[in-house]
């Protein structure tokens, strides 16, 4: 007899789908009349937000469907996208776009996120793909051989994520993470301790100008990578602070297996089909910033370069399409929050300090850090290296608050519950806020004001490549 599929997995009914976003429309209209009459701006003036008791309509909206995800984790992706809905139709209707007003307006703005986009669905579909890839070359079943007994060995997979998200992509890390977890837990993975692969994801890239997309753009700016590495110090800080209760949990929920299955034989060109889609990725990533950063701008370079490693190897063996509906779902779901949040009115930042830095991680877990950081960046006088930390390892808060966070909910679909994350996983922002303070016990806050003066002279590295 066939199974019912499980709650998280039942359809929506259409219907209560159109009520939603029939809601969400109106809401939005409603809420624009409420404090100002205007229906229309002229192709290239925009009118500026419209408040209701002081705080921008688009962001009570955004706001709106961010509790809207929290509330109803079992329809995410119809938030989601009710909630874009709403946030494009308020914008057409009453204040226009960052580039123009009515369809012209967003169909401006949409060209200008489009790569960000691009790259995020390519990443997230196929590193949903190499996950699997590296859980079939039984790689993954070897690992309790490899790893401490107790709670240690919890925290050293840990730390393994950490390393590995220092030079790679943390989606991949994190669902490489995941999915070593899967196999010396048992299959039984405790909410608490998924945050905390997210958060070795993030934490171990905000050091590395190769590790997140946050701090390759402030190497490009002309930051220098030595000032970036001391994101360490706090994330270093951070990894003590939530792996041990994390691993303590799974300990309790699920002790790691004492020994790997016998038999085991490692399928190694699944290991060389991994490692072959992470070259990619490395590489289109270095050389595409230090020789052809425009491109960067035009098309999603390091997507592409995934997708032809993966279209390459499929000769040698079959990914594992079968993957790809749910991530699919998963994936649309993040695109329509980024797209929500790119829309926000977001020109300007509070002044530069420790404290508007430490503010920042705690934004990031519900809004895109990339324009945060481009924000900063254009602003200038902060110190890097806490930036980079805050906009980092921040989204790690909240499930969807990082791409590494929803590529591990795709996983583990138990994890997209905001109630649940941030009750098992109240250790990551008690790490974030204690490790933010001892990097600034340790360091103290060096605002980089000479910035500004150096973003028209190319970065160091430019010089030595022109030379």
């Amino acid at each position: 007899m066939r199974k019912d599929a499980p709650v998280s997995q039942r359809p929506v009914d259409s219907m209560h789908g159109l009520r939603l976003l029939a809601f969400a429309t109106i809401l939005a209209i409603a809420l624009g009349g409420l404090v100002s009459p205007a229906w229309a701006a002229t192709a290239d003036s925009p009118i500026a937000p419209i408040y209701l008791l002081g705080i921008p309509v688009d962001f009570i909206l955004f706001a709106l469907t961010l509790l809207g995800v929290a509330i109803f984790h079992h329809h995410t992706l119809q938030v989601a996208l009710t909630g874009l809905a709403a946030i494009a139709l308020y914008k057409l209707a009453f204040t226009g776009f960052k580039f123009g007003a009515g369809l012209t307006g967003l169909g401006l703005h949409m060209q200008h996120e489009w790569v960000i986009l691009a790259n995020l669905f390519c990443l997230l579909m196929g590193f949903a793909l190499l996950s699997r890839h590296f859980e079939r070359s039984r790689i993954p079943d070897e690992m309790p051989a490899f790893l401490p007994d107790g709670w240690k060995g919890g925290f050293a997979l840990l730390a393994v994520v950490f390393v590995l998200s220092s030079f790679l992509d943390n989606i991949a890390a994190a669902l490489i993470g995941g999915t070593m977890a899967r196999h010396v837990f048992g299959g039984k993975v405790h909410i608490g301790y998924l945050a905390a692969i997210v958060a070795a994801s993030n934490a171990g890239g905000s050091g590395s100008v190769v590790g997140d997309t946050t701090t390759t753009m402030m190497w490009i700016d002309g930051v220098s990578p030595l000032v970036v590495l001391e994101a360490y110090v706090a994330a270093g800080v951070a990894l003590v602070i939530f792996g041990i209760p994390a691993a303590m949990q799974q300990h309790r929920h699920s002790p790691i297996l004492k020994d790997a299955p016998r038999g085991v034989t490692i399928e190694w060109t699944r290991v060389a089909i991994v490692a072959i889609i992470l070259a990619a990725a490395i590489l289109a990533n270095v050389v595409a910033n230090l020789k052809f950063p425009a491109l960067l701008d035009a098309i999603p370079v390091i997507g592409l370069a995934v997708w032809a490693a993966i279209l390459a190897t499929a000769l040698l063996r079959r990914p594992d399409w079968e993957v790809m509906p749910e991530t699919f779902k998963g994936t649309i779901f993040l695109l329509a929050l980024v797209t929500s949040a790119s829309m926000m009115p977001v020109e300007t930042l509070p002044a530069a300090a420790w404290q508007t830095a430490l503010g920042l991680g705690f934004v990031s877990a519900v809004f895109d850090n990339i324009p945060l950081t481009a924000l900063a960046l254009k602003q200038g006088g902060y110190d890097w290296g806490f930036l980079a930390y805050a906009v980092g390892f921040g989204g790690s808060m909240i499930w969807f608050g990082s791409s590494a966070g929803v590529a591990l909910a795709n996983m583990y679909p138990e994890a997209k519950s905001v109630g649940l994350w941030l009750r098992h996983g109240w250790h990551v922002a008690l790490a974030y806020v204690i490790g933010f303070f001892v990097m600034l016990a340790v360091l103290g806050w060096n605002a980089d004001v000479e910035h500004k003066k150096r973003v028209d002279v190319p970065p160091p590295i430019a010089g030595l490549l022109a030379g």
